[in-house]
């Protein structure tokens, strides 16, 4: 049989609930050491006893996660007033607006614009950033190139393959005519004493005028 559902409230037998708290208490413990340690987690746990014992357990330090707490509720509780509102907004925008001016000044550095003042080890390390961006499109080219290829090489196997049909259809109609020629007239021979040439394709064209 299955355990039965335990009402949540309070124990009134003081041993049972010591017990139940000792139990409890030591499986907390154990799943905030698994939760920081899984899930790379800061993890701080306090509990008072009903006996006011202290027990806690943290996954770096109490004290600073005590202190990173305490300075998240307090940028918590500002931003709900409109003016610290306001002001997180106009950070932010600056923010923004130092991160284009950056990817500006990045931008013009890398087409050998306002150089001067640069040190040797960062005209190397922008000289090495603009090698790796140049394989970079160097690869891509290549990869373009390779797919346009295939692409021919697919599309003249298409070609090649609609001409040979279109050479059978022709031979065969070439056959079939030569068959139909051969019943009417006989043979060329025939053909040639009634004034008769057979064309390619199997058209009969008159050498004879018709004004005779």
């Amino acid at each position: 049989m299955g355990r039965g559902k335990i009402v949540i409230q309070k124990i009134d037998n003081t041993t049972s609930r010591q017990v139940t708290f000792s139990k409890r208490r030591s499986g907390l413990m154990k799943k905030a050491k698994e939760l920081a340690i899984l899930c790379d987690a800061q993890v701080g746990l306090i509990i008072f006893s009903n006996t006011q014992k202290l027990y806690e357990f943290s996954s770096t330090s109490m004290k600073s996660i005590l202190e990173r707490y305490t300075k998240t509720k307090m940028g918590h509780q500002q931003m709900l007033s409109p003016v610290s509102e306001v002001k997180f907004w106009q950070m932010e925008a600056a923010n923004l607006r130092q991160q284009l001016h950056d990817l500006q000044e990045q931008h013009r550095k890398l087409k050998g614009e306002e150089l001067y003042g640069m040190s040797v080890k960062d005209l190397q390390r922008l000289e090495n950033q603009l090698e790796k961006s140049l394989r970079g499109v160097r690869i891509k080219k290549e990869q373009i190139l390779i797919e346009e290829i295939q692409e021919l090489n697919r599309k003249g196997s298409l070609i090649h393959q609609e001409n040979v049909e279109l050479y059978n259809k022709v031979k065969l109609i070439e056959q079939e005519n030569m068959k139909l020629y051969t019943k009417v007239y006989g043979s060329k021979d025939s053909a040639a004493e009634n004034g008769l040439t057979l064309a390619p394709f199997g058209i009969t064209i008159s050498t004879r005028s018709s004004f005779n």
